[in-house]
């Protein structure tokens, strides 16, 4: 089996043998797209798998990667799932509705969610079937996933990582590098 680029838009972009490629017509939906492909429009046979990670911890955690909120902290899907990762509370990232299931099953799932998004060794999705199906397979420790944003309460600055679609590549470029948003007031 030869894999493909499967993302609809980016499906269009390229030749039916083609498995990578670089373009500067970004299509998708923000939060789904690999980090390499939303900010440089490079794509590869792992853009997929950053996608995949992120349903991966949608469907775990019941909530859509677009609408999270972690009570009335602004944080992002990615963010939670990753601050509960290293604190040691993961399962607290699982819906109610699944949390009588193989506590073990859904922190396995979990894990391989995390190395699906992280920033630099994100595994091919021929190794993701893998660590799905085999639990002899050893898992890597997940590294930090690629976008993240913190919550406000937890730093006490406000921090610029939500994005509209309107936005250009540049703009989210300069959005995520910054990640800070500080006025300065004028007296009047």
């Amino acid at each position: 089996m030869a894999p493909k680029i499967a993302d609809f838009g980016m499906a269009r972009m390229c030749a039916v043998e083609q498995t990578q490629n670089a373009t500067s017509r970004i299509v998708g939906t923000y939060g789904y797209m690999a980090p390499e492909y939303a900010m440089h429009g490079q794509f590869s046979l792992k853009s997929d798998v950053f996608s995949f990670g992120v349903l991966m911890l949608e469907i775990l955690s019941g909530e859509k990667n677009s609408a999270f909120r972690n009570g009335s902290d602004v944080e992002d899907l990615l963010s939670f799932a990753w601050r509960n990762w290293e604190d040691g509370t993961a399962f607290d990232l699982v819906d109610p509705n699944l949390r009588d299931g193989s506590r073990s099953e859904l922190m396995r799932c979990i894990h391989i969610g995390l190395l699906c998004v992280q920033e630099n060794v994100a595994p091919n999705m021929s190794a993701v079937v893998l660590m799905l199906t085999s639990y002899s397979t050893t898992l890597p420790l997940p590294s930090e996933p690629a976008f993240l944003m913190h919550s406000k309460t937890q730093s006490g600055i406000k921090l610029s990582g939500a994005t509209t679609l309107g936005q250009s590549r540049n703009e989210i470029a300069v959005a995520l590098e910054n990640q800070v948003s500080i006025t300065d007031p004028y007296p009047r």
